[in-house]
C-alpha cells in the first residue's frame, strides 16, 4: 500500500509516539497512511523524513506529531497539560488491527462498559446509558459530549469503590480523542484521559494512550498498566469487528440512542469527506 491521495487525511497532525520512544541519535522506521518514514531525532531536534523529503514536526505534550499535508490548523490546545500538579503517563503504543477511526468510535462509547469491561468500568447490574449531549463546535472545528454518567466499580487505578463518574468526551480530529473524567480525589476536577491514533495503514492502527491525572497515591506503573488492562478489552472487540474500516453510508449499522457521539462523529468524517480507514461507499454516484 502507498500513500493515500484523501486530502482530508493528509491535510492533518498525526503522532508518531511518546518522545520517549525515541532515542537520542537513533533511527527509528514508523509508518503513517501506508508510507514509511524514518524519524532521527538530533541534538537541536527531531527529524522526519518520507520518500526523500522532510515533513513537518510538532513537539507537544510529550509527543512527536507530524503531517504530509499542510494542516488548518495548528494542534489543539490542552490547558490541562499547564498545570503542574498533574501526571503526565505515557501508556506506550499498541497496535490493532482495525481501522483508527474505529479506535476512536469505541474510545466514544460508554453503552459497552457493562459488557467488555466488566467490574470495573461498568456493571452488568447497571447498563443503561444516561441522557447525554453532543455538539460540534464549529469555531475550533471540534466534538463534545458533555454531561455524561456512568456508574463504575473502580473508575481509575486510585479507587476503591465504585462511583457515579461524571464524564465529558472530546474530538479535536479524526484521529484524536480524550475523555475528562472526574478522579476519585478530586470531585471538583477532571482527569484527562488522550487517546492519539497512527494510522498505519487502512486497517492496520498504533493506539497511544496519554493520561494528565490528579493521582497521589498510585506508582506511574500502576496508572500505566490499569490503562493498557482496559485498552488490551477493547483491542480484542476492535480486531473482531466488522468490517475492519468504519462505514459511513446509510445502513450499514444501526445506531440506539447511546449512540449520539458515533452518529456526530460519522456525520463530521462525512461532512469532511474523509475515505482513509472508511468502508468504500456505494451510496455516491460512481462508486
Amino acid at each position: 500500500m502507498s500513500l493515500t491521495d484523501d486530502r482530508a487525511a493528509l491535510d492533518q497532525w498525526y503522532t508518531l509516539g511518546a518522545l520517549q520512544d525515541f532515542p537520542d541519535g537513533a533511527e527509528v522506521h514508523s509508518r503513517l497512511l501506508g508510507e514509511d518514514l524514518t524519524v532521527r531525532r538530533l541534538a537541536d531536534g527531531v527529524e522526519v523524513r518520507a520518500a526523500g523529503r522532510a515533513l513537518p514536526v510538532r513537539t507537544e505534550y510529550g509527543h512527536l506529531w507530524t503531517s504530509f499535508g499542510t494542516p488548518e490548523r495548528n494542534l489543539f490546545e490542552l490547558p490541562e497539560s499547564r498545570e503542574p500538579d498533574r501526571r503526565w503517563i505515557h501508556c506506550g503504543p499498541v497496535r490493532v488491527r482495525a481501522s483508527g477511526l474505529r479506535l476512536v468510535e469505541n474510545f466514544l462509547d460508554l453503552a459497552h462498559f457493562p459488557y467488555v469491561h466488566t467490574d470495573i468500568l461498568g456493571s452488568e447490574a447497571h447498563p443503561e446509558v444516561a441522557k447525554y449531549e453532543v455538539e460540534q463546535r464549529r469555531d475550533v472545528d471540534e466534538l463534545w459530549a458533555t454531561k455524561c454518567e456512568f456508574y463504575q466499580p473502580k473508575a481509575a487505578a486510585a479507587s476503591d469503590e465504585g462511583q457515579i463518574s461524571k464524564y465529558m468526551y472530546r474530538v479535536v480530529s479524526p484521529f484524536n480523542v480524550m475523555l475528562y473524567k472526574t478522579p476519585p480525589t478530586a470531585p471538583d476536577r477532571w482527569d484527562v484521559i488522550a487517546l492519539f491514533v497512527q494510522p498505519v495503514d487502512e486497517a492496520v492502527s498504533v493506539a497511544n494512550a496519554f493520561m494528565l491525572v490528579i493521582d497521589d497515591t498510585s506508582t506511574d506503573a500502576e496508572l500505566s498498566a490499569f490503562q493498557q488492562m482496559i485498552f488490551v478489552q477493547d483491542k480484542i472487540v476492535l480486531e473482531n469487528q466488522r468490517p475492519s474500516l468504519l462505514p459511513l453510508q446509510p445502513g450499514r449499522e444501526t445506531p440506539t440512542r447511546a449512540d449520539l457521539s458515533s452518529v456526530l462523529y460519522r456525520r463530521w468524517l462525512k461532512e469532511k469527506q474523509l475515505r482513509f480507514g472508511t468502508e468504500p461507499r456505494t451510496d455516491l454516484p460512481n462508486a
